[in-house]
């Protein structure tokens, strides 16, 4: 499903980029070979100035040497769209810089509109379903309900991911104290906005569409729907955890403002040489003296994985710990008892199926209709008749594409159905 939600996203991206410069742009690239093409071919440049995107731009003349000094190539990208000239440096547009971003999983920004969209087309293409006699248009809009639930779900779990680590990146890596403060409070507003789509994707499913889900319920939609709705908990989940860290890591962000404050005040009296005439510090540490003794407020902060991979202080200090680890004395182990014999002993079961596949490849060899020959096809067991029309269905649904949908309708065993050939 994974894979299917990829291509579906890589797909939706590569479009976009063609039709937006098919329309707007006098130099549009023809075809999406041609887009694939110049991307592969200008692969280096790319490369470098999507890595130097968080810093500067990328120079002209270092552009024409990764361009082998051609000055043409370089023309050419700015003429169809690809990268901008500003001045004497050259930066890449923001549609390219957004696909990489999102199909490498980098980035920083937050969009939940993009879930309010195929909410939208969600519930578009489910009136359009209901409205629909065609059979033929009426899959067309089933399998693009079924792709925008998908895409809900992906794009769901992706702004979860990208909120957890933007939150970590905003509190360890942030310097001013002020933007780290406004970063995490707008990002907790990215969780409730996210939270809340959530809520609504949810309430499309169980409440706003009964009558779609109830008769367009089939093997495939049930089991996107099952995936969606177990997707869309686990980052409701995801989503408390989350909440859970914005407000520790604002209550570290007080308590150390807090702490620098005081010693700033502390520090300025002292350099004015104020400190004991504006305060009472010698006469309480006179009275007080068990700052030995107490035991050291500690914040746990988790620490960044990429710096213990990269970082050969936190390579030292791991190989210390591991050395002492080793010279531990090593106690008796608890040894667990033998496991019993009949824990060991398994029973299989089998499972009685009808492969569709089969009984597709034997349809479309025998130049017969779909009903007829479902009905008289031998299962090799005893099938109620009620099992042989679901048999029907499905193959109708999941070899749509390859099938050949007549007008003509027949009636047999009391059912209505249309006639369907092989192509």
């Amino acid at each position: 499903m994974e894979t299917d939600i990829f291509v579906y996203r890589m797909a939706d991206v590569i479009h976009g980029l063609y039709m937006r410069y098919n329309c707007w742009d006098m130099n549009a690239f023809k075809s999406i070979d041609e887009l694939l093409r110049v991307l592969e071919r200008e692969k280096v440049l790319l490369k470098q100035m999507f890595q130097k995107r968080p810093s500067t731009s990328l120079k002209h003349d270092y552009a024409l040497e990764l361009t082998e000094y051609k000055e043409d190539r370089v023309r050419y990208l700015i003429d169809y769209g690809v990268i901008r000239d500003s001045g004497n440096f050259l930066e890449m547009e923001d549609v390219y810089l957004k696909f990489f971003e999102d199909v490498l999983q980098v980035n920083e920004n937050i969009n939940v509109s993009f879930v309010d969209d195929y909410l939208g087309r969600l519930n578009e293409n489910i009136e359009y379903y209901l409205k629909e006699d065609n059979e033929q248009r009426k899959y067309n809009y089933h399998k693009e309900v079924r792709r925008c639930l998908k895409n809900i779900a992906m794009i769901t779990v992706r702004n979860v991911i990208d909120l957890k680590r933007n939150i970590d990146n905003t509190y360890k890596n942030e310097p001013n104290y002020r933007v780290k403060l406004s970063k995490l409070k707008n990002l907790d507003e990215k969780r409730k906005s996210i939270a809340l789509l959530i809520s609504r994707s949810e309430d499309v499913i169980e409440n706003q569409q009964p009558v779609f889900f109830r008769v367009a319920m089939d093997t495939q939609m049930r089991m996107v729907v099952s995936d969606v709705k177990l997707q869309l908990n686990d980052s409701y989940h995801n989503l408390i955890e989350i909440e859970k860290q914005i407000i520790h890591y604002l209550n570290l962000v007080a308590y150390q403002n807090r702490i620098f404050e005081k010693v700033r005040r502390l520090k300025y009296l002292r350099d004015q040489f104020l400190l004991e005439e504006k305060s009472d510090i010698r006469q309480i540490l006179n009275q007080r003296n068990p700052v030995w003794m107490e035991p050291q407020a500690s914040y746990r902060i988790k620490l960044s994985v990429g710096n213990l991979r990269t970082s050969a202080t936190a390579l030292e200090l791991i190989r210390k710990v591991v050395s002492k680890r080793k010279n531990l004395t090593k106690g008796p182990k608890n040894m667990a008892g033998a496991i019993p014999r009949e824990y060991l002993e398994t029973d299989s079961e089998v499972m009685d199926s009808v492969n569709l596949q089969e009984v597709y490849n034997a349809f479309a060899a025998s130049g017969s209709h779909l009903f007829k020959f479902v009905m008289g096809y031998n299962y090799h067991k005893n099938l109620s008749t009620d099992n042989r029309i679901l048999f029907f269905c499905q193959i109708a649904s999941q070899y749509a594409d390859v099938l050949n949908f007549t007008d003509t309708y027949e009636t047999s065993y009391g059912v209505e159905y249309p006639l369907i050939y092989s192509k």
